[in-house]
């Protein structure tokens, strides 16, 4: 009976050491993977995009009206983690920076970039009075820059090229492009059809060709050029927009121009946050 016993207890401490390894082995894969997250966080009516890089590197594109990131933000981010190493601000509207004052309560942010447009709204001079407060470096995001990531991923800038700061919000609004191997997004905020036009003849279609395209101003019709969308060339297009929204985006025209190019659309009002993970290789994985 002693050495039935013994037996037992040897089979239960093999299988433990089996599963250790198994575990063991899927990290292992995983950290292997290095993986690039971009998250399109579902915030009503505006717009919050997330990006983790393969090293752990943590940028947000604009954080939505106020009240309204922090739950899907902690969808995407660990509990633990209280750090995000930049905010890009690509246009002062309150549905672009109203949740940034949120996120400057909740985490330490290490760097600010915007356009240089201005908005006399209190969100706006309220935020940019606790940027300094916080003395976080805020810079202007031009042309020709390009952010280092890690792991092999960047963004470069494409628009601003020039000094907006008279301009209207939407028109000077931040225009980059997200690059991770094979994987490319579009990120054009609240950029009109007036800022498409100047990218399109400043750029070579390969440096826009996407495989995805954040929608511009949540598929309103002031965006979203047939020429843009042509160049681009998107395989999927994001629209973030919020449910049954007074300003009925995304528009119809918007939608018609997408399909005509073969754009599958992802929407916000209808999926919720929409999380991609690509790696350096091979199809992204939509969620």
């Amino acid at each position: 009976m002693f050495e039935n016993g013994k037996k037992y207890r040897l089979f239960l401490l093999f299988l433990f050491l089996l599963l250790v390894d198994i575990l063991l082995l899927r990290l292992d894969w995983q950290n292997s993977r290095r993986v690039l997250t971009f998250a399109m966080l579902n915030v009503g009516q505006g717009d919050a995009l997330f990006i983790e890089s393969p090293t752990g590197t943590q940028i947000m594109f604009d954080g939505g009206p106020a009240r309204k990131v922090l739950g899907p933000l902690a969808g995407v981010m660990s509990p633990f983690d209280r750090t995000i190493d930049a905010i890009v601000i690509t246009n002062p509207d309150a549905d672009h920076i109203g949740g940034f004052s949120d996120i400057l309560k909740n985490y330490k942010v290490g760097l600010v970039l915007e356009p240089g447009t201005l908005n006399d709204s209190k969100t706006f001079q309220n935020l940019k009075t606790e940027i300094k407060k916080q003395n976080i470096p805020d810079i202007l995001g031009k042309r020709g820059m390009r952010l280092h990531i890690g792991g092999g991923a960047f963004i470069d800038i494409l628009f601003p090229d020039r000094d907006v700061s008279s301009w209207e919000t939407n028109d000077g609004s931040v225009v980059a492009r997200l690059t991770y191997g094979d994987t490319s997004i579009m990120l054009t905020g609240d950029a009109t059809k007036k800022a498409e036009k100047i990218i399109l003849e400043e750029n070579l279609s390969t440096e826009l060709e996407s495989t995805i395209l954040k929608v511009g101003h949540h598929g309103s019709r002031t965006s979203t050029s047939s020429s843009f969308v042509k160049t681009v060339s998107p395989e999927y297009a994001l629209i973030s927009a919020g449910k049954d929204n007074k300003y009925g985006h995304p528009h119809q025209d918007t939608l018609s121009t997408l399909a005509q190019f073969g754009a599958k659309i992802i929407r916000t009002d209808l999926s919720g946050s929409i999380i991609i993970k690509c790696d350096t290789i091979g199809p992204c994985e939509i969620d």
